[in-house]
């Protein structure tokens, strides 16, 4: 009962959108960005632990429809938008990941993480090149993959709920191959699609010009889809989950980040 009166009204967020998220130590845009955890897991079974799977699914389920109306035209009496820019699925996704990391709790984090990710790299064929939302995205998905892979905030180092007895509460063996999997072909994937046509324009971004500086500070994706030497493409694409991919090699023993079509990392 005290745990539900330090967080009241659960994880599902107003409609005015999602709570604010809290302060964190984390030095990294991606910590930053994201809420802290609850100090323990959703009981299993229990009715918020049943909320927040039902939100995941039912807003990954909207996300999806949504992207099917983009190739749609809109039919009468449906009140479903198809998506204009892969921005705003990118806003979309974001949403979910928030709340995920929120819940403190592995067994839905590890799930609907994976099946998000996978859903990106679906998205992401479909629209023009969205530089900024992708790659905070994407810096938000790696933050978080690589942290459930070790049990502890890859910058506070703080123990993540659930991971006070080890790591048996994280990624199975399947999951963690399916993660590979999913790494390896975004990171592809990336360099295929940054590089295929004009960029979106993302001017309408609130917080464009705050943004855009951090990008030129922390050596982001900024300049995709603009930069013509391709050298300067395959180093960019080399950042995409490289601390998922840190954490992969030293749970599975073998090495991701060789080599990206052909050019080293």
């Amino acid at each position: 009962m005290a745990d539900s009166s330090r967080e009241p009204g659960g994880f599902i967020p107003p409609q005015g959108g999602l709570p604010s998220p809290a302060p964190s130590s984390a030095s990294s845009r991606a910590a930053s960005s994201l809420p802290h955890p609850r100090r323990t897991p959703l009981r299993p079974g229990g009715s918020k632990e049943d909320m927040v799977r039902r939100y995941a699914e039912e807003k990954l389920m909207t996300i999806s429809r949504r992207y099917v109306k983009k190739f749609g035209g809109a039919q009468e009496g449906d009140d479903v938008v198809g998506f204009r820019t892969f921005g705003e699925v990118c806003k979309e996704l974001d949403e979910v990941v928030n709340i995920l990391w929120q819940s403190g709790t592995p067994i839905l984090q590890v799930q609907f993480l994976l099946k998000l990710a996978s859903d990106f790299t679906q998205y992401v064929r479909s629209f023009p090149p969205s530089p900024k939302a992708s790659f905070d995205l994407l810096r938000k998905l790696d933050h978080c993959f690589a942290s459930l892979l070790c049990g502890q905030d890859i910058e506070t180092k703080e123990t993540l709920p659930g991971f006070e007895n080890g790591l048996r509460m994280g990624m199975t063996t399947t999951d963690m191959v399916r993660c590979r999997s999913l790494v390896e072909q975004t990171r592809l994937l990336m360099v295929e699609i940054m590089s295929s046509g004009e960029p979106e324009d993302e001017d309408e971004d609130e917080e464009e010009e705050d943004d855009d500086e951090d990008d030129e500070d922390d050596g982001g994706g900024a300049g995709w889809g603009v930069d013509d030497d391709d050298d300067e493409t395959y180093l960019d694409a080399a950042r995409v989950y490289e601390h998922t991919i840190v954490q992969l090699e030293k749970r599975l023993g073998d090495s991701l980040g060789g080599s990206i079509g052909g050019w080293s990392t």
